[in-house]
């Protein structure tokens, strides 16, 4: 028989240190999972539908809107708009420290809001998945591109897109309310 003066225990415990942290940048976690998820899958469809290189009308390449939009596929072994060209493996070391920077620096970043949680979400969920194909491929894989008459805006892919929008809106953001 259990002894009165004594509290019941309860059945549900605390949960495990680590995990209360981990579970504090859950939205951050879901959002870059969602961002790879999207990132991975739209680059193994390219793979497998489009031969590489593939780039140009008339020569492989998916026309979605004449003159505009096109579906390809080409390989980026440089960083955005091509910088560092033949670069990969620097840039993926480079994207690995990126991603413990973010790692130690939480705090400072402000990593348990939730804006910077959503910013940094896209941000790493673009890194990790532009890092999967540096490693696999040897260079990223990218296929959305766009021309604007005569000017041809370099190709990227939805890692890219995260990276950029993540960047753009916690820079927007840092500029609008500094801490």
């Amino acid at each position: 028989m259990p002894d009165p003066s004594k509290p019941i225990a309860s059945s549900v415990s605390a949960p495990a240190p680590w995990l209360s942290r981990l579970l504090a940048y859950r939205r951050l976690l879901v959002i870059a999972a969602i961002v790879l998820i999207a990132d991975q899958l739209t680059k193994l469809a390219i793979v497998a539908h489009l031969p590489f290189p593939t780039y140009g009308e008339g020569h492989g390449a998916i026309t979605v809107i004449r003159d505009f939009f096109y579906i390809v596929h080409v390989g980026n072994t440089g960083a955005a708009w091509s910088m560092f060209s033949g670069q990969s493996v620097l840039l993926a070391i480079f994207a690995l420290v990126t991603l413990a920077a973010i790692v130690i620096w939480r705090h400072a970043l402000g990593l348990r809001e939730r804006r910077s949680q959503l910013f940094f979400g896209l941000l790493c969920g673009g890194i990790v998945g532009n890092v999967i194909d540096r490693l696999a491929y040897g260079h990223v894989v990218d296929f959305v591109d766009l021309h604007f008459g005569s000017y041809v805006y370099p190709t990227f892919n939805v890692a890219d897109s995260g990276i950029c929008v993540g960047v753009g809106f916690y820079l927007w953001h840092s500029l609008r309310e500094p801490k």
